[in-house]
């Protein structure tokens, strides 16, 4: 379906018409042009599946954390450091923490990658200023073995461990491939329906077809018959009058119209599966989310920790802001933890944004379990309160059955 159009040789200027100016939209469809992100943006399922996941990847604060081993044992600990302020809330450039992540996760999905660039004094981070893919240049060297690239901003170079770059199927460290140039002709199909379906609405319905006339038309009674048809698709008019044997013969739909409106009923359960959007909130995470998340995590570990401390620090995302989308199976999750012994009730109510109340940092140990110091080789029986080798107890339960076995000293 579109507009009434009828081809007249020898058109002047003065003689084009709306009609032949809207009808430029299907004429540029057909020539399968690639799309950019602008008109990607324009198809509501990919808008939709693009703000869905860069808005829940923005939501992730990233935190830092030491690792250390103290009498054998490893541990890990939060740190407070003003990088992690500057990644979640103010990054010191004209966008918030959460602005930032959301754009970085716009370009990782849709451009060749995010990038932002690490200012820095000294060995002090002083903030991360967003810059947008397209106004990235990648320079990069022949060698396919020994790759380097450098990256250029209005005429300026930069050594690459001067940005996060967030890529998205890099095979170079230095740029990504988007969707939009992984599916474009998708996309292509898509955006077609969406400018038909717009040309429909402009012609209020009408098919397209062609006007067939019995004798030559001067031109002074061409332009009245233009002058009517636009006024009838403007809605200024509720009928055209055809005479001297004029009649209006309907064009059929096209190939290109068929695939359209077939394309259309399925579109949007393939946007669903291209961005991983599952009703699951876990699978959803887990498989739209969590690989961002990972990756914008490595790049922080690569190029937002100075040397010395890589072999100790290390940014890692916090996924609990992303599971209070779903209290009971959140509260489901603490209770096992507590439970277990894994969490203290005031760690529980930390996560929850609570205060710590007193007497709350005990870890729960029911009286019926039986614990394995792994490096004593110690059994602890909380019932009994009572301590045994690992051997020992093995062996009085040998001497108990008549197994003849003599048991080690009690330490």
């Amino acid at each position: 379906m579109g507009i009434f159009k009828r081809k007249v040789k020898n058109e002047t200027e003065e003689s084009k018409t709306n009609e032949e100016q809207e009808d430029v939209l299907l004429k540029a469809l057909m020539k399968g042009e690639e799309i950019g992100r602008d008109e990607a943006l324009t198809i509501p399922a990919i808008s939709s599946a693009v703000s869905l996941i860069c808005d829940s990847f923005a939501m992730i604060p990233f935190k830092l954390y030491e690792k250390s081993t103290k009498d054998k044992k490893k541990q890990t600990k939060e740190i407070e450091d003003e990088r992690v302020n500057i990644i979640n809330k103010d990054t010191k450039d004209t966008l918030d923490g959460f602005q930032f992540k959301k754009a970085i996760c716009e370009d990782y999905l849709l451009g060749k990658g995010g990038y932002a660039y690490i200012n820095k004094k000294g060995n002090r981070f002083i903030g991360l200023n967003y810059v947008e893919d397209n106004k990235i240049t990648i320079l990069k060297n022949l060698d396919p073995i020994n790759k380097n690239f450098e990256l250029q901003v209005n005429a300026n170079n930069y050594k690459p461990f001067q940005f996060i770059k967030l890529l998205r199927n890099s095979k170079d460290g230095a740029s990504g491939t988007g969707y939009i140039t992984e599916i474009n002709k998708t996309l292509q199909t898509a955006y077609k329906r969406i400018l038909y379906e717009l040309d429909l609405m402009k012609t209020n319905g009408n098919k397209k077809g062609f006007l067939k006339a019995q004798k030559h038309l001067d031109e002074k009674a061409m332009k009245a018959l233009r002058e009517a048809w636009n006024n009838y698709f403007n809605g200024n008019s509720s009928c055209v009058i055809l005479n001297d044997g004029m009649e209006f013969q309907e064009a059929s739909n096209t190939s290109v119209e068929n695939q359209l409106n077939e394309k259309s009923k399925t579109f949007a359960d393939e946007a669903k599966d291209i961005f991983h959007i599952s009703k699951n909130n876990e699978d959803f995470i887990r498989y739209a989310v969590m690989p961002i998340a990972t990756a914008f995590a490595t790049a922080l570990n690569r190029d937002f920790l100075l040397e010395k401390e890589k072999s100790s620090y290390y940014f890692a995302p916090d996924f609990t802001e992303l599971a209070k989308t779903s209290i009971k199976d959140r509260y489901d999750a603490y209770k096992i933890a507590i439970e277990t012994g894994f969490m203290t009730r005031n760690e529980v109510r930390y996560k929850e944004d609570m205060d710590a109340l007193d007497g709350l940092d005990m870890i729960n140990l029911g009286l019926g379990d039986v614990l394995l110091n792994t490096e004593t080789k110690e059994i602890f029986i909380p019932n009994t309160n009572t301590t045994y080798k690992i051997y020992e107890k093995v062996n009085a339960l040998n001497l108990e059955a008549g197994g003849g076995v003599k048991s080690e000293k009690v330490l």
